[in-house]
């Protein structure tokens, strides 16, 4: 009835017709290829046991579609075109008489392995484009822009086309057959079957087969190194360092023969960049640091090579910021971001970015994966505003606000599911359930690149109750250990790394105090127990996870509480001596710490908290508590703009300088490149300026706080 080909089974040559699922499986876990995963695309079951045979396709969905982009494909793919061509011993040149419309150049297969190779590249990332049909792939490829539509619109009339004129040969002499006629009396024949003058025929097939060639040889050809730029030429050892040349082959990445293989095509196109850079010896040693740390380099090096733009990203991070460099190499999949569609457009906003991690948890299959895919989603976003902030994109306080909109849609998403995975064991959430308060800088809507979390976890349920799961346990140790899992899943290694590091000090009686804080408790305490500072810390605190009544009753009692204890001379008396307090136990790093010291953030954001909480301004921003503080009486405009300007200077610096490496500001190790961000965005014209005049601003702030709490709070600050 059918011709029917076998060939397709695991490892042909030495298989039986019929072989064990498990043995398949085996066999592709450990030795399939690229062109056997771009088979299974078209895979479906089809007759027998189709429910066994779809479980078969599941389990073979980590071979397919891999977990990062996987532009390695395409040099897989353009392997076998060319053993293809040198086993069908087809010509190098596109002849019509004899040419096959299926192997041969700008034939059926080569579109077939365009469109499978751009699947099996992005696939993994994207369910949306795990679809059988080429025509229907290259629509979705388009739809996603990982090709431009009009290459789709091209390509799937070339395609239609081809296999037309497929038909039509087989059509002659019912054969199975996809070579043209070899002389003029089977053209004539073909083009009268196909309605067609002969000339016009082999005109439209010449065009049609060196169009399709001409576009995907060059998606596929690496013949030779990317072009350098002018750059190349004068390269010498006086700004590249042959020794740091030299070793680049001795690291783990390129350890295997295709990975050298790679990098020697891209090794020219590196250095002309790095010598470009404004700190080329910086930038070089910088990028050698990242090239040291990456465990494997295959994948990334491929996706250099289809994405050349990546490149001049990675020599601006290397000559600009080190560190993040460093970041890099560790967490390299995060490039993977640059090239998805969206990465340079509009910041989508924390409601938009929770329904984004929740609906690619939603596709998790257990709980572990959940927290990975958690973690890469999160580090992708987090690699994009530094980028965006590198190039002077968004500014430092925009930077700041999406940080926190980050982790906001993080915590968000993660705690339905830290408690549906622990309700497994212990049962479902008791009484009101609990949420989730930010404290701190996340509070207030404006993180740093490094910011921890500070956070605290209020539950309303009865005291003398028990949960009623498998393992039921009394409410307090139920919400103590649900909030345990809570930072678990933010703080813990797994293979993507780590969330965040979360600080709970901040919950009633610090560290003395339960991790999780009844809603009866937390009132009590708030209303007879706690400290000035704790009111303060109230100032900017802000429910971020939970069920909407409780977070509506948090937020409810936290005005209603700012109004009741924001006494102004006991307030600004009690930020006196916690003034007093950190001064004692903290010094500042040197004259570029722009936290700690006198007139710095920590310092003014003390007295715009004061300020919210005397004026019980609801409000949870440095400005605001700086505007209620004006109201008060305490300064006036021009002072008022001076403590502005003195903070937004130093969070300028702050964000850089975590931007820029874990370690504080040091700008004498900065580089050219880190240099010129920092005055860029600070608007200064060298650091001896910067420097000056950040002196003078945290000096004037300094005397306007002092002279605040001197005539309206203790007679001495202690500083």
């Amino acid at each position: 009835v059918f011709r029917t080909d076998l060939r397709l089974r695991p490892d042909p040559a030495v298989t039986p017709v019929c072989l064990a699922m498990a043995r398949a499986e085996a066999y592709y876990e450990s030795l399939g290829r690229t062109w056997e995963r771009a088979a299974y695309i078209k895979a479906r079951a089809a007759a027998g046991d189709v429910a066994a045979g779809e479980r078969f396709l599941e389990t073979l969905t980590p071979f397919v579609w891999r977990r990062h982009l996987d532009f390695a494909a395409i040099e897989d793919a353009h392997t076998m075109r060319l053993r293809i061509r040198e086993h069908k011993r087809l010509p190098q040149q596109i002849t019509l008489p004899g040419h096959d419309m299926k192997l041969g150049r700008g034939g059926i297969r080569e579109i077939e392995f365009f469109t499978q190779t751009q699947q099996l590249i992005s696939g993994g990332r994207d369910p949306d484009l795990r679809v059988r049909g080429t025509i229907e792939g290259m629509a979705r490829l388009a739809e996603k822009g990982w090709i431009p539509g009009e290459v789709a619109t091209d390509l799937s009339d070339h395609y239609g086309f081809h296999r037309m004129v497929e038909h039509r040969l087989q059509m002659i002499h019912d054969a199975q057959t996809h070579d043209l006629p070899g002389n003029a009396e089977g053209f004539e024949r073909l083009a009268a079957l196909m309605d067609r003058d002969t000339a016009g025929l082999e005109d439209e097939l010449r065009d049609r087969l060196s169009t399709v060639h001409q576009r995907i040889e060059g998606f596929f050809s690496h013949d030779g190194p990317l072009p350098a730029t002018d750059a190349a030429e004068e390269t010498s050892e006086e700004t590249i360092d042959p020794a740091v040349l030299a070793r680049w082959e001795s690291y783990p990445a390129l350890r295997s023969d295709r990975a050298r293989q790679i990098f020697h095509r891209l090794q020219p196109e590196i250095v002309a960049r790095l010598t470009a850079s404004v700190d080329t010896k910086a930038a070089l040693l910088a990028f050698d640091g990242f090239l040291s740390g990456l465990p494997a380099g295959v994948q990334l090096l491929s996706m250099f090579e289809a994405r050349p733009q990546l490149l001049d990203l990675l020599v601006d991070i290397a000559g600009t910021a080190p560190g993040l460099a460093a970041y890099l190499s560790r967490n390299a999949r995060v490039f993977e971001a640059v090239i998805a569609g969206d990465f340079f457009s509009d910041w989508p906003g924390a409601v938009a970015l929770r329904a984004d991690l929740a609906g690619q948890l939603d596709a998790q299959g257990d709980y572990e994966a959940e927290l990975d895919t958690a973690r890469a989603w999160a580090k992708e976003w987090h690699f994009r505003v530094g980028v965006h902030h590198l190039r002077a994109l968004i500014d430092a306080e925009e930077a700041g606000r999406q940080y926190a909109d980050l982790a906001e849609a993080v915590v968000g998403a993660l705690w339905p599911r830290v408690q549906a995975q622990f309700a497994v064991k212990h049962g479902a959430t008791p009484g009101r359930g609990a949420v989730v308060v930010a404290m701190g800088s996340l509070g207030a809507g404006k993180l740093n690149a490094g910011s921890d979390l500070d956070l605290i976890v209020i539950y309303d349920a009865p005291g003398d109750g028990t949960s009623d799961g498998p393992r039921p346990l009394p409410t307090r140790t139920y919400f103590a250990r649900l909030t345990q899992a809570l930072i678990t899943a933010l703080t813990v290694p797994m293979a993507q790394g780590r969330l965040y590091e979360v600080d709970m000090r901040l919950r009633p009686s610090g560290n003395q105090g339960p991790v999780a804080t009844s809603w009866a408790a937390f009132q009590a305490y708030q209303q007879e127990e706690a400290w000035v500072w704790e009111h303060l810390a109230l100032t900017r605190a802000r429910v971020v996870a939970g069920p909407h009544p409780l977070a509506r009753d948090v937020e409810a009692f936290r005005c209603a509480l700012l109004k009741a204890k924001g006494q102004s001379e006991r307030v600004l008396a009690g930020v006196a001596d916690m003034r007093a307090r950190l001064a004692e136990a903290k010094a500042p790093r040197g004259g570029w710490d722009t936290k700690l010291g006198a007139g710095r953030m920590q310092d003014i954001e003390l007295l715009a908290q004061a300020g919210a909480l005397s004026a019980a301004d609801i409000h949870r921003d440095v400005a605001s508590g700086l505007s209620a503080g004006r109201a008060l009486g305490w300064f006036d405009e021009a002072r008022d703009t001076a403590l502005r300007e003195a903070y937004g200077l130093c969070w300028t610096i702050t964000q850089i300088a975590r931007l820029l490496g874990d370690n504080a500001l040091e700008p004498e190790k900065l580089g050219q490149g880190g240099c010129s961000m920092l005055l860029r965005d600070t608007g200064f014209a060298t650091l001896e300026a910067l420097q000056t005049g950040l002196d003078d601003k945290v000096s004037a702030a300094a005397q306007i706080i002092r002279k605040v709490l001197r005539e309206r709070g203790e007679p001495q600050d202690g500083t």
